[in-house]
């Protein structure tokens, strides 16, 4: 089974499709309202290609302390936390990231290093690079295609070589911008939410290249899109979007997100851009309420009204305008 899913994957990959020389109106005009994950090549990002070693990130960067997520083995699982939270020095972080062996480790010499910048204080304040790191973002320049006053935030972002992020959703537009090394980027569309095995906002199938069929059979109808990020692309990821990465070399981004919606539509509360809007988790609430009510039926009379619920939600909130 597992071997056929492999020579089927093969052929049901489906490439991110790729354009160059795109502007703000390009962008706008022709890209942003298919509502799919494209590659975007060749745009001025400033100096930041080019200047960001490891040394001078280590250097620019300084000794403040930075969290990052530290794991025995490459596929980070954040449903089962299979990692632990470590601080370090950041000039110290970036060196031990570099590196495929450790002479320094908390874990083990092959243990990789995820770092994803936080605010000063992550309850309240926003990931922003030009205030955690003022030095590297004066280097990067941000691909402008949305207003101002839609910005959410910018997050810094460097991996181990190797290392393998879990499958998950965000709830805003944003651009993945890959300053340094290569980085594989596997996405899944909304409409295949389910076949996904959510827990949350993420996927339960870890390993997204060998999964285990028999605990998610429904795993093998998703629709595999897959692109390979080389330093200086940038890949823009609408809400909803599902989305892997595994590092194939020491990378750097950095991550922009913008509010597409009303400002209103968003939690108030959400500093990491992963909160489910408003409406749509007051509208889980109330399911979950039903569902609940329904547990004082017998198991055929709670069957029935539960199919009943089902296909309601499916003729009054499904699209048929979507792919």
């Amino acid at each position: 089974m597992m071997t056929a899913f492999i020579m089927d994957l093969e052929q049901r990959r489906i490439p991110v499709q790729q354009f160059t020389d795109v502007d703000k109106n390009k962008f706008l005009q022709e890209i942003y309202p298919l509502r799919k994950p494209v590659v975007l090549k060749g745009l001025d990002l400033g100096v930041c290609k080019t200047r960001w070693t490891v040394d001078y990130l280590s250097k620019s960067g300084g000794d403040h302390e930075v969290k990052i997520h530290v794991s025995e083995v490459p596929q980070m699982d954040f449903i089962k936390k299979n990692f632990i939270y470590r601080t370090l020095p950041f000039d110290k972080f970036v060196h031990r990231a570099a590196e495929n062996k450790h002479k320094e480790y908390f874990i083990s010499e092959d243990e990789k290093y995820y770092l994803r910048s936080l605010g000063e204080d992550p309850r309240k304040d926003i990931a922003d690079i030009s205030n955690q790191f003022p030095g590297l973002a004066a280097d990067i320049q941000i691909p402008q295609f949305f207003d101002k006053d839609q910005f959410f935030s910018s997050v810094f972002r460097i991996s181990s070589p190797g290392l393998q992020l879990w499958t998950h959703y965000d709830v805003m537009d944003n651009l993945l911008i890959q300053v340094s090394g290569k980085k594989r980027v596997v996405l899944y569309s909304p409409r295949d939410a389910p076949y996904l095995y959510l827990a949350g906002d993420k996927s339960e199938v870890l390993d997204v290249d060998n999964p285990d069929l028999d605990k998610y059979p429904l795993f093998s109808q998703a629709r595999r899109y897959e692109c390979l990020l080389q330093a200086g692309d940038v890949l823009f990821i609408p809400a909803l979007w599902f989305h892997n990465t595994v590092a194939e070399e020491f990378g750097v981004g950095v991550n922009i997100f913008w509010k597409h919606l009303p400002s209103e539509c968003y939690d108030k509360t959400d500093t990491y851009g992963n909160k489910d809007p408003t409406a749509a988790s007051r509208a889980v609430q109330i399911l979950d309420r039903a569902l609940k009510t329904l547990e004082e039926l017998p198991e055929e009379y709670k069957d029935f009204y539960a199919r009943k619920m089902v296909l309601r939600i499916q003729t009054k909130a499904y699209s048929s305008k979507l792919e």
